[in-house]
């Protein structure tokens, strides 16, 4: 057998077991998932940011300076027309261009305020627009027509020098705000592609350790515990002589050790069992030349010895009525000492052949209703019945399966203990009950007669333990061990309840008779 571990892990971790390698694995998974995580949302965030610069400060500044070049050349070109023809309709492009300049010019301020360097193109630009506007724009469309003209006139070339100076700081911010927009650009797009690889990455982490992770629960666990349910099948197939693989974690390798100590202590109990039925099987047949014996024993009892003892028990009893009275007194008593001997004898030998059989020889089981086994049972006890006195109630009684004599006897030997057991002072009253407890049917046969005192309860029931000298009460001591007997043939238990008094009350159950399922008329008819 090996004694392996996960993965084939050896020292200090194969001593790990199944809780603590799946702890070890889970933790180990969420740190890789945290950091593959982690890197997935910081690529995601910059991708995120970068495009927020360029779609929200770069391109709208970019657009921005575009218009703002643009009304700038729109007040160039108003002021330039109002002062060759002194004509106010070209003071219109003008009076927008100012307005828009203004929303340009806030636009941009707003988009470059953490932008130093875009700040200062925009401040140079501002300065160069006031010099321009102060110089030229604002005293030309403020003249009348007719001084306007002289105006630009003379002011057209530093007007000239002055808007070309504007132009150029503009183009100049325009250029650097487009290298600006194309960094951001190239940024957002590599941004883009570590967003892509990182995400990738992180599936392919995901996917990497979800592969591991279920290597390592196939050899870690499933395959050692199926190694494990594949050896104790084998075994239950009988192969006791198999061992049990051992492997994986150190818990799953305790269960196999004990499944396999389960083995070897079914081996040793096999072995010792096969032993166990050789002695049984030769007790068996030793039991079985008893029986044989016992049988040729009850023939021999039932024949040889009952002929001997009849001859012994009629000639004593012809010497009786013969020499009866010729003799003196202590003849005449060894006489009836000798044939109340060999009576009682004869009477014994009957009894203990009936015991003998019961369970053994009549096995005859069938329905049998005790309604007739009571009757018949009274019937053959009417003589004692009627000298008694005795009153026998009984409630409806059921048909139980069993052996007929057999119950006939036990019915027989309670009533007529009942009776011979009798008070001196009231005549017999005997009851017989009856309910259902689930699968049996429990009796009670209950009498008002001397009573039976509780140490001697379970006694009665032994072979010939008997509480009375037989001059008080005739009798073999036999008849309590027949019923026992004969109730726990039947499957019954038979008791003497110990509350009741006075008087006796014998409590026994039988089961209760499976009855057989009704025929439905049609099928009957057919």
């Amino acid at each position: 057998m090996s004694n392996g571990s996960p993965a084939g892990v050896t020292g200090s971790m194969a001593g790990w077991t199944t809780r603590r390698w799946l702890r070890t694995g889970v933790a180990v998974t969420l740190v890789v998932l945290a950091v593959v995580g982690s890197l997935s949302v910081w690529a995601m965030a910059r991708a995120a940011r970068m495009t927020d610069e360029l779609v929200n400060t770069r391109t709208p500044a970019l657009v921005a300076a575009v218009r703002l070049e643009s009304a700038l050349v729109n007040q160039e070109t108003g002021v330039r027309g109002y002062g060759l023809t002194g004509r106010t309709e070209f003071l219109t492009p003008y009076t927008q261009g100012v307005k828009d300049e203004k929303a340009a010019m806030r636009r941009l301020q707003s988009l470059l305020a953490g932008d130093g360097r875009a700040r200062a193109d925009l401040a140079r630009v501002r300065e160069l627009a006031e010099t321009w506007q102060g110089r030229i724009a604002r005293p030309v469309s403020a003249a009348s027509a007719e001084e306007a003209v002289p105006l630009a006139k003379e002011r057209a070339e530093e007007g000239k020098a002055a808007f070309d100076a504007l132009r150029e700081a503009v183009g100049r911010q325009q250029a650097r705000l487009q290298e600006q927009r194309a960094v951001a650009a190239g940024s957002l797009r590599e941004a883009t592609t570590l967003r892509n690889w990182t995400l990738g990455a992180g599936a392919a982490v995901v996917l990497a350790v979800a592969v591991l992770v279920s290597v390592a629960l196939r050899r870690g666990i499933t395959r050692p515990l199926e190694r494990l349910g594949a050896g104790a099948r084998t075994v239950a197939r009988g192969r006791f002589d198999q061992p049990i693989a051992v492997t994986g974690p150190a818990d799953v390798r305790q269960l196999a050790s004990d499944v396999d100590s389960m083995r070897t202590r079914l081996v040793t109990e096999l072995i010792g069992s096969e032993e166990s039925r050789r002695l049984l099987d030769e007790q068996a047949a030793d039991l079985k030349r008893s029986n044989t014996e016992l049988e040729q024993f009850a023939y021999v009892a039932s024949h040889d010895l009952q002929e001997p003892l009849r001859k012994v028990s009629s000639f004593t009893q012809l010497l009786q009525r013969r020499y009866g009275g010729q003799l003196d007194e202590r003849a005449d008593q060894y006489i009836a000492f000798a044939v109340d001997g060999a009576n009682r004898m004869q009477v014994l030998i009957n009894d203990l052949l009936t015991f003998s059989r019961v369970g053994r020889v009549l096995n005859d089981h069938k329905s049998v209703d005790l309604e007739k086994v009571l009757e018949h049972t009274t019937d053959a006890l009417s003589v004692s019945i009627e000298e008694s006195g005795a009153e026998i109630t009984h409630d409806p009684l059921p048909t139980v399966v069993g052996d007929p004599t057999q119950l006939g006897m036990l019915w027989q030997n309670l009533l007529s203990n009942s009776i011979k057991f009798r008070a001196a002072d009231r005549p017999p009253s005997i009851r017989i009950g009856v309910t259902r407890s689930g699968d049996l049917w429990e009796f009670t046969f209950t009498d008002n007669g001397i009573g039976i005192a509780p140490e001697f309860q379970e006694k009665v029931f032994i072979l010939f333990q008997r509480l009375h000298t037989r001059d008080a009460y005739p009798g073999t001591g036999i008849g309590l061990a027949m019923c026992k007997k004969v109730v726990e043939f039947h499957g019954g238990t038979i008791t003497i309840d110990p509350d009741h008094g006075p008087g006796t009350r014998v409590v026994f159950t039988l089961p209760v008779a499976e009855v057989p399922e009704a025929v439905p008329e049609e099928r009957a008819a057919a």
